[in-house]
């Protein structure tokens, strides 16, 4: 007798050790999901009676829906438990090393898709460019400029022995390679342990290669890799997602402070991953000051290792208040949701292996499921209940939230809208060749033309005005801010030297900078939209008045959609540390080595005014600019759409009598049917996401 066994094919375990409700938390998500592909349906519904120009447009619409991967940024404290917990989010327990070396700067994205289908390219690791690390070894990255304008010489010196040390081991590791691997990328169509220890994770000194050319060894391109994608099957999740495993905000030379910001950046969900042990204390200023800059609603915080808790129960409520006092006593985001799991159970369930639960961790299992099991269906298998009582359901539940109440309802309203213009125009296309006695154009597609192309270089031209005088008076009151800041705090010290010498050592603290520059980026951010707003509305009354004037009562109640203004980024970038932010140490060698209160003042100024360089400008220019090229592009497709329309209505007057004695009404009537339910559907879709 022959007996089946069910294996999965991700991690090859046997399906039966595995929970069976991986999906718990995800209800939202797959309503999602199924909306997207419903939207979808209706577009290729649409495409069947769209002339060549509309298609392109429709083409893009869908490309919107395909490439939609919303992406989860994770950080938090070292040993946290951050690793495990993006493995047991994607399903599976040993995918990524947990024991990368502190020292790596890696941000690693799980790019996880529903699909089975075998991907092209299943891992791609990026390397430092070659300006990168020459800042590094010459400067000794960002806290090496911060020690040698804070006149640390002694730090500086150390900072720069250890950036020697790696340039050595990278040398020895890489050989002649070394050079012409920076900014370059390596490819795979497959990944193990193996291949990502080799990019992401450090090795021991004592095992560098003898031969260079030698591409096996832990840690062998470490040095140099910036960033690592993997490419995988899960199904999980019912539409794409990308998890990015941040490296942490503190190390020796700031770089993983750095690529972290990018990283938050690039995400509207950010999961912050402390553990039950440490909570959430003044130590992780660097952590909570990188939240701090983002919304609550974007900031959930999963409270790790509760499996290490010896009472759960009583513990757990007191973590929970100190972590909320933590974050109001240093203007962190109060409202962010609070959640508590271990990533262990998680994965010792998703491994099949929980017989190997500890003694002490089975009895917090215990303790914390008595309490759970109010919510927990009580006939369920043994992992089924580990899996919802480790958190991770109500995790998934909290990101599913998010994301579609974000960017997903976001998506599907801007792309039903356009849409929706699009067939209202057909429809009014359709109607023109059926009523041949109402079609003549009362102008001539060459006017239509002329006309429309100066219609959308004044709404372009007029948006470029318009947004450079927001980002102008933005800049403006960002300077002045900065200016009355650096008066500020100058003006303190001298007090401070009055009154106690320079033997006392004087601290300042740059939060209200932070709070200050916030709030006039906060203003920059609605006025960015409102500008854009009005001169979106603006062309779309232009384009009303246009279609009446090429083709009267014939295009009488055709939809023109406003384009959506662009989406405001969080600053994420005030989180980075400056010099002030540090206690004692650096702080206290730039004042031993100052003499004199005008040299005080003076020494101070220049320091300040470096440290904050960085984040004024990614403030200042950087966040603008993609906000600029966001709201640029949203009217440039909105313009493409309807010069689309306009053809398509063109076409139809020019050929409306041949089409009329061809089709006598027929197929253009059961086309005017079609169309109607393909509008009836993009309004649902409109009314439900907004």
């Amino acid at each position: 007798m022959n007996i089946e066994v069910s294996l999965d094919q991700a991690t090859q375990l046997l399906s039966s050790d595995r929970p069976t409700n991986l999906k718990l938390g995800m209800g939202v998500s797959t309503e999602f999901a199924n909306d997207l592909a419903q939207l979808s349906r209706v577009l290729q519904a649409l495409d069947k009676m769209a002339g060549a120009e509309t298609s392109q447009s429709l083409a893009r619409l869908k490309r919107m829906l395909e490439e939609f991967e919303p992406s989860v940024t994770l950080l938090g404290q070292v040993k946290s438990g951050k690793t495990s917990l993006v493995n047991a989010m994607a399903g599976w327990s040993d995918l990524l090393p947990s024991d990368v070396n502190p020292w790596t700067s890696v941000v690693t994205s799980l790019h996880l898709t529903p699909n089975s289908k075998r991907l092209d390219v299943a891992a791609r690791f990026s390397f430092m460019s070659e300006d990168e690390w020459s800042r590094l070894l010459t400067r000794g990255g960002r806290l090496g400029e911060l020690a040698g304008r804070s006149g640390a010489d002694s730090e500086l010196k150390k900072i720069q022995t250890q950036v020697q040390s790696v340039w050595d081991k990278a040398r020895q590791r890489l050989g002649r390679k070394f050079e012409l691997l920076l900014g370059q990328q390596h490819e795979y169509g497959y990944f193990d342990k193996n291949l990502l220890e080799r990019y992401t994770c450090l090795g021991d000194d004592f095992d560098i290669e003898t031969d260079a050319d030698d591409d096996d060894g832990q840690g062998k391109f470490a040095d140099i890799t910036q960033s690592a994608d993997l490419f995988l099957n899960c199904p999980t999740f019912p539409f794409p997602i990308c998890l990015r495993d941040t490296p942490g905000v503190n190390d020796t030379f700031m770089m993983r402070e750095q690529v972290t910001i990018r990283a938050i950046r690039g995400s509207r969900v950010c999961v912050v991953v402390l553990s039950a042990n440490q909570a959430l204390t003044s130590v992780d200023m660097g952590l909570i000051r990188m939240i701090s800059n983002l919304n609550s609603r974007e900031v959930i915080i999963f409270v790790n290792r509760i499996d290490e808790l010896p009472d759960p129960v009583n513990q757990i409520p007191e973590i929970e208040a100190s972590i909320r006092q933590t974050l109001k006593d240093h203007h962190g985001p109060e409202g962010a949701e609070i959640i508590f799991g271990s990533a262990y159970w998680a994965n010792i369930v998703l491994s099949g292996t929980l017989e190997d639960l500890t003694e002490s961790s089975s009895n917090a299992l215990l303790e914390w499921a008595k309490v759970e099991m109010s919510t927990i269906e009580k006939e369920q298998s043994s992992p089924n209940i580990v899996w919802e009582v480790s958190g991770l359901p109500e995790l998934f539940r909290c990101v599913s939230d998010r994301v579609v109440e974000g960017e997903g309802k976001a998506l599907l309203a801007k792309v039903a809208n356009s849409a929706a213009s699009i067939a209202s125009g057909l429809q009014a296309a359709n109607a023109m060749t059926i009523q041949s006695d109402t079609t003549q154009p009362l102008l001539s597609m060459y006017e239509v033309s002329t006309q429309f192309n100066a219609l959308a270089q004044k709404h372009l031209d007029g948006l470029q005005e318009d947004l450079d005088d927001v980002i102008s008076t933005y800049h403006n009151r960002a300077d002045r801010t900065h200016l009355s800041f650096v008066e500020r705090a100058t003006h303190s010290l001298i007090t401070h030297l009055e009154q106690n010498g320079d033997t006392e050592v004087w601290e300042y603290d740059p939060t209200g900078l932070r709070m200050l520059l916030r709030s006039a980026y906060k203003v920059f951010g609605v006025k960015m939209q409102s500008a854009a707003k009005k001169r979106y509305e603006a062309a779309v009354g232009d384009l009303a008045e246009l279609y009446c004037r090429a083709f009267g009562d014939a295009v009488h109640g055709i939809q023109i959609s406003l384009p959506e203004p662009p989406v405001i980024p969080s600053p994420v970038a005030l989180g980075q540390t400056i010099a002030l932010d540090f206690r004692g140490g650096w702080w206290e060698s730039w004042w031993r080595r100052t003499r004199g209160y005008k040299a005080f003042a003076n020494r101070f100024q220049k320091l300040i005014t470096a440290e904050t360089e960085d984040f004024m400008n990614q403030l200042k220019t950087v966040q603008t600019q993609e906000i600029r090229e966001e709201a640029n592009q949203s009217l440039a497709n909105f313009l493409q759409e309807q010069k689309s329309i306009l053809f398509e209505l063109g076409t139809q007057t020019d050929h409306s009598q041949d089409i009329q004695e061809m089709f006598s009404g027929g197929e253009k009537t059961h086309d005017q049917i079609e169309i109607q339910k393909v509008l009836d559907s993009l309004t649902r879709f409109s009314t439900e996401a907004a």
